[in-house]
């Protein structure tokens, strides 16, 4: 039985996903036929079991804030040293008792090590990596294109769900910097950010920082416990007293959490029928209230059902 989103602000320790939370169905209404001006309600509802995919356990982080759970999935494809880096981390437990450092309004939540004069030591984990702004083409073997144009980027679309862009005269592919999308914070030099310091998009979203920073992942759930965070009156919107800074109790990787323990969501598959039909249903929509559909999507405007799965 597939449950919509809402549901997890009632369970313990578990946030709603602020940017796609769904009117969704079950399983069984897979073979129910669209209507001809169909809403991304209700192409959920008429969604099956095979469009969505499970989160890779390998690939997915628990971070543990007082608040609840937000869960990221990385995106080894597009940052093969950065996810493996950041993954090294979280088995050593680097960032247990770090701490929400910057909250900028329409702009990032950030985090990592409080203390730079003192940094907390690396065990396992490198302490520099060069940045992963781009990849080749041949690391994306799942690219579904999105039919608009767009202005950063000669082509636009989905890999796994991730949103991406695509350069075919150089061969090259990025994560795209869309809301809720997780980046390594660095300095001025390309290879100051190793995944130690991370962030999140909060904001409108910044694509010109685009193939300049490395893109790791993106938010799946809890994205409301970061969105809402107090704004840090510091330059750049970080905290300048101690006590605002939001202690990390733990990052996991869900392959180390007991089953029992882990949050329980898939995603829809983006390269189906029925993920151009969501996207369909936003670029043209339909129901009672819409007079004027735009026709048209931007690439970070165009949703990812997201939905938790209960046995």
């Amino acid at each position: 039985m597939q449950k919509a989103l809402s549901v997890l602000t009632k369970r313990p320790g578990a946030a709603a996903l602020a940017f796609v939370l769904l009117a969704g169905g079950t399983a069984g209404a897979a073979d129910k036929e669209l209507p001809p001006k169909a809403t991304l309600a209700d192409v959920i509802k008429a969604s099956k079991a095979a469009d969505w995919r499970p989160l890779d356990p390998e690939n997915t982080l628990y971070m543990e804030l007082p608040a609840g759970r937000v869960v990221i999935e990385l995106a080894p494809a597009f940052a093969p040293k950065h996810a493996a880096n950041i993954r090294a981390m979280a088995r050593e437990h680097y960032f247990d008792g770090l701490a929400i450092l910057r909250s900028q309004d329409n702009w990032v939540v950030q985090w990592g090590d409080p203390d730079e004069k003192n940094p907390k030591p690396l065990k396992t984990a490198q302490a520099k990596l060069a940045g992963e702004f781009t990849v080749p083409l041949s690391n994306d073997k799942h690219f579904t294109r999105l039919p608009d144009r767009d202005g950063y980027a000669p082509q636009v679309g989905h890999s796994n769900g991730f949103p991406v862009g695509r350069d075919l005269k150089n061969k090259q592919t990025w994560l795209a910097h869309c809301y809720g999308m997780v980046g390594v914070a660095r300095g001025n030099e390309s290879d100051s950010g190793n995944g130690g310091a991370l962030y999140a998009v909060i904001g409108n979203a910044p694509r010109h920082l685009d193939r300049n920073i490395t893109v790791v992942g993106r938010i799946v759930s809890g994205m409301s416990l970061l969105s809402v965070l107090p704004r840090g009156a510091g330059p750049m919107g970080f905290y300048d007293k101690p006590e605002q800074m939001v202690p990390i109790k733990a990052v996991r990787l869900a392959a180390d959490v007991p089953e029992a323990e882990r949050s329980r969501l898939e995603v829809m598959r983006t390269e189906t029928a029925t993920y151009a039909a969501a996207v369909e249903a936003q670029r043209n929509r339909g129901g009672p209230w819409t007079k004027v559909a735009a026709g048209h999507i931007d690439l970070c405007n165009a949703p990812l059902p997201v939905r938790e799965q209960t046995p």
